[in-house]
């Protein structure tokens, strides 16, 4: 669905490499309140993975997903999903502020956990978290689409691992999305259940960055979030903004917002703008516009010359193959835990400190902009 992002499913051309044997790797599918959990049970089936399970308290959402898989079996209950043996790991996207909670639950019972982004709402959470996949050894992984399920981001991150840009200095990422809010659950625009506009999209942005940078750690120098234009969803926060600089040296800069307008042909135009020392890369993820309506467009200048590279179908999605085989082997090749913990809390921090901020705490009105109001008490 090209026009709708919250149930937007990558496809490619490209064959992925089945990587395990049928039935070698089992996997159920639980809390099915976001539509990016096709997203995810696609990857991993094409990977060779087997749904199993599917649970959900609306029989109708698990229905509805068995549509797709029609081999696997409707659960009566999560916990009959958590006391199978044969399940190796649990693949769920609940409502934001009940993730983390599901995923200590899953992997005290002895299974790995794939959770939608964001993976957290509160820095509590993810302590938890922490806790309980350093006890217990299980994995937590993040499903950060937008470089996970982007042919054109994974190709760039190829192109910087072989030097064609030389060493990254900055990194430039929007993450604008459709809001059509007639569409989303009531959950979206409450913020104690969905973390605010950085932590949710802008998950995305800040994972990006610190791999294209080689970053393990960053400083969140600031951010912003606000209302402009939703005055009938006082809690929702349709623009937000980060200025972070890495470990590596290397300064990013992040921009996201629900102000897509209506007469794009897709639900967002996410670009991203890396600087190397010897060259850049623009990515134009979802559609390059009023030119070429296919995705995954990768413009590359350097000192050779310049270099437009269409790579839609041509490159695939190995983080899913990788995350299999990391599971089955007890590897980290997909995604080492730190790194998907440590984007998570940095868009929590940067969340917390837009929360923060003088005109945050007192509110303002500029025109027809509201910024949001005191820091949620959950995360105090």
């Amino acid at each position: 669905m090209r026009k709708d992002g919250m149930f937007y499913v990558p496809e490619s051309q490209y064959q992925a490499e089945v990587v395990c044997a049928p039935g070698e790797f089992v996997f159920a599918a639980v809390a099915l309140d976001h539509g990016h959990i096709y997203g995810m049970c696609a990857g991993l089936v094409e990977a060779g993975g087997t749904l199993k399970w599917i649970y959900d308290p609306e029989s109708e959402r698990a229905t509805a997903l068995q549509q797709k898989y029609p081999e696997a079996q409707l659960a009566p209950s999560l916990e009959t999903v958590l006391s199978d043996d044969a399940v190796h790991l649990v693949a769920a996207a609940a409502i934001t502020n009940e993730r983390g909670p599901l995923g200590v639950r899953v992997m005290q019972a002895g299974k790995d956990y794939f959770t939608d982004k964001a993976p957290f709402t509160t820095l509590q959470q993810l302590e938890d978290a922490r806790a309980t996949a350093a006890q217990t050894g299980k994995k937590y992984m993040v499903y950060y689409s937008e470089r996970l399920h982007v042919e054109s981001a994974i190709y760039a991150g190829q192109l910087i691992d072989q030097g064609a840009i030389g060493k990254v200095v900055q990194v430039m990422g929007t993450g604008p999305h459709l809001l059509a809010a007639h569409r989303r659950p009531d959950w979206f625009f409450r913020r104690e259940q969905y973390g605010g506009i950085l932590c949710d999209i802008g998950s995305h942005q800040i994972e990006q960055f610190l791999t294209f940078t080689g970053s393990y750690d960053a400083t969140i120098n600031y951010s912003r979030v606000a209302n402009f234009n939703q005055p009938q969803y006082p809690e929702l926060e349709d623009f937000g903004e980060i200025s972070l600089t890495g470990t590596s040296g290397s300064s990013g800069y992040v921009r996201v917002d629900w102000f897509t307008p209506n007469g794009l042909g897709t639900w967002g135009d996410g670009r991203m703008v890396i600087l190397g020392t010897d060259g850049y890369i623009e990515l134009r993820k979802y559609i390059d516009i009023a030119r070429d309506p296919a995705k995954d467009h990768v413009y590359l200048v350097n000192h050779e010359g310049e270099y437009h590279f269409g790579v839609s179908g041509k490159i695939g999605y190995p983080f899913f193959g990788q995350l299999i085989r990391d599971v089955l082997d007890r590897t980290e090749t997909a995604m080492t835990q730190e790194h998907a913990f440590k984007a998570a809390e940095l868009c929590l921090v940067a969340q917390q400190q837009a929360w923060n901020r003088p005109e945050g705490l007192a509110g303002f009105q500029q025109g027809n902009a509201v910024a949001s109001p005191t820091v949620a008490p959950h995360l105090r």
